[in-house]
């Protein structure tokens, strides 16, 4: 009977330690732990609901917490446990706090920022320290990017300076680990099956990457990555002090052009191993658009591949009056600079190495995706070469290829002049006053 009115005594306790925390009326207290919340951050802050627990450990539990003018910063649920034998000490500390999916706008970045300022200001040992502090489900939303959704470990050590933290993708396919460098930070990133949040929908089948982090400045010196058969090597900087701005440098190593050509076009496409280096960099007011107002100079060569959408072949033939689109053309060696200014992209120069075929010169993408360019194809016919100056046009998706109007007409007046032999002659004449009084292309 006593070990039974024992055990009733034991279950009375926990029943009282679990339920009475829930009946406290607590509504009263959040006006005004909102108010302190919002002078001591600068910012207003509110709370749906707020209770204590003791069982299975002390804590203090906040749902529907909403920091900033805007809702900059939503969390649904806090946890902050604390350590009872610090209960009664000068410095409280909080062993762990748990936070579940919170939400951080684009304009929280400026916020924390300023609240931090804010707080580092202030003199005297904080009343309550942190150790550690576990995120759940954590999403950022940032305007133009598809950021993951991320959970995060972070170990504090006295003061609340970081120790270490490790940020994972829910997906568990991006880990970043973080510890503290100089006046800054320092990461060390690890990824496999991953896009970026911004640009185009590229694969990364493998990425490691070491970023240095200092007030308004992104490092990244060393990124290496395995992505459709072939590697690419980067490094740069970020710098968001007044715009964003974006720069580096990049080499690339065997990519297969087949597998990447269809993120950026529907139907011309490009096979074949790409190789080169280049450098980039981008200016804009939101990181969303930098991938929009990229410039690129990136100086390639791609082997044994077919361009696909023109064959310069048969255009070069002459055999073509009226404007010819498909075909390919399969070639050796193309090789060329690649320059890109937001939209517009531009290959110059160009050279394209097929058989018995050579051509060279440029070729231009405008922002509605029209073709416009030149190239001068070498074509051998018998024992001697014949040069067919060749306009392009069209679009990405459509283009267009045929020798230009003063090859034509060059063309068509050797023949009639001196027959099939006098052709090659004509076109030559027509391709140089064409050049000489800056004709069509």
């Amino acid at each position: 009977m006593k070990f039974k009115k024992f055990f009733l005594a034991i279950f009375a306790l926990v029943v009282v330690l679990v339920v009475v925390p829930f009946l406290i009326p607590l509504g009263t207290y959040v006006a005004q732990i909102e108010q302190v919340a919002s002078q001591k951050l600068g910012v207003p802050v509110k709370i749906a609901s707020l209770h204590f627990a003791v069982l299975p450990t002390p804590r203090a539990n906040v749902s529907g917490l909403v920091v900033g003018n805007n809702e900059d910063i939503r969390v649904a649920d806090v946890a902050a446990v604390l350590d009872i034998t610090t209960l009664f000490d000068d410095v409280r500390v909080v062993s762990k706090l748990d936070v579940d999916e919170p939400v951080l706008k684009q304009s929280a970045i400026a916020l924390l920022g300023a609240i931090a300022a804010q707080q580092g200001e202030s003199t005297g040992p904080a009343p309550v320290e942190l150790r550690r502090i576990v995120v759940d489900d954590a999403k950022i939303e940032m305007d133009g990017m598809n950021l993951p959704t991320m959970d995060a470990d972070v170990s504090l050590a006295a003061g609340g300076k970081l120790e270490k933290a490790l940020l994972t993708s829910s997906e568990g396919n991006l880990t970043i680990d973080l510890v503290p460098k100089d006046a800054g930070y320092a990461a060390a990133i690890k990824a496999e099956k991953w896009t970026p949040p911004v640009g185009p929908k590229l694969v990364f089948d493998k990425l490691t990457a070491n970023l240095e982090y200092a007030g308004s400045t992104l490092k990244f010196p060393q990124v290496e990555a395995a992505l459709y058969r072939g590697s690419l090597i980067a490094s740069g900087k970020l710098d968001w002090t007044k715009s964003w701005r974006l720069s580096g440098n990049f080499k690339t190593n065997g990519i297969e052009l087949g597998d990447a050509t269809p993120l950026f076009t529907r139907a011309v496409k490009v096979t074949g191993r790409i190789t080169g280096d280049g450098k980039f960099s981008s200016i804009a007011k939101e990181p969303g658009k930098l991938a929009d107002a990229m410039a690129l100079d990136y100086k390639f060569s791609v082997t044994d591949g077919v361009l696909y959408g023109m064959d310069l072949v048969k255009a070069a033939s002459l055999l073509i009056r009226q404007g010819a689109t498909g075909g390919e053309t399969h070639f050796d060696e193309l090789s060329g600079t690649l320059y890109t200014r937001g939209k517009q992209i531009e290959v110059r120069p160009v050279h394209l190495v097929s058989g018995l075929l050579a051509a060279d010169g440029h070729v231009k993408v405008m922002p509605d995706k029209s073709l416009n360019g030149r190239i001068d194809a070498d074509i051998k016919k018998g024992v001697s070469l014949v040069t067919v100056p060749l306009a392009i046009s069209g679009t990405m998706d459509s283009p267009m290829v045929l020798p230009t109007k003063a090859a034509l007409a060059g063309g068509a007046a050797g023949t009639v002049l001196m027959g099939p032999l006098g052709t090659g002659l004509g076109v030559k004449a027509g391709s140089a006053l064409d050049k000489l009084f800056g004709g069509d292309e």
